[in-house]
């Protein structure tokens, strides 16, 4: 046997892509994440430590994203998207900053997913004769009892 210390296998990669859903997956080199001090109550840890997480993500020209889920995402993220495009998700409610990077990460696959959803086209009805029908006698009912209650001028 030699000296030498036996081969082991290297650790396993970490995964490179974010699963959305079926249709749709994040490449984690699109996600930037900027660590910042938190705002709020959190003694000293909270004027040394940059536990808050800022998530920037190019929702306009992300190469993992289908035309119509970035149309909606960006409509569904409102302020929280740039005029170039980039979606912003602040996260600092826990005090550890891991804690808030999953938190952060949670919300933007929540809201992808939520853009995943393709809406229900509305197709307008009529109403039906029936309902027409209960709807003006209501209206007369409702006028009969109302001229009920005028005072009118007693014959004498």
């Amino acid at each position: 046997m030699s000296d030498a210390p036996a081969a082991t296998a290297p650790p396993p990669a970490p995964e490179r892509r974010i699963r959305i859903n079926g249709r749709v997956s994040l490449d984690t080199a699109e996600i930037e994440e900027r660590f910042l001090r938190a705002s709020g109550p959190g003694g000293q840890n909270v004027n040394k430590v940059e536990t808050a997480v800022q998530l920037r993500f190019d929702a306009a020209r992300s190469p993992s994203l289908p035309e119509d889920v970035r149309a909606r995402l960006i409509a569904l993220a409102g302020k929280r998207v740039t005029r170039a495009g980039v979606l912003v998700i602040t996260a600092q409610t826990h005090r550890s900053q891991e804690r808030n990077r999953a938190e952060a990460l949670e919300r933007l696959v929540e809201l992808i997913r939520q853009a995943c959803i393709v809406p229900r086209t509305r197709r307008p009805t009529r109403p039906t004769r029936a309902s027409k029908e209960r709807r003006l006698e209501g209206k007369a009912h409702r006028a009969g009892v109302k001229a009920m209650r005028r005072t009118r001028p007693e014959a004498e």
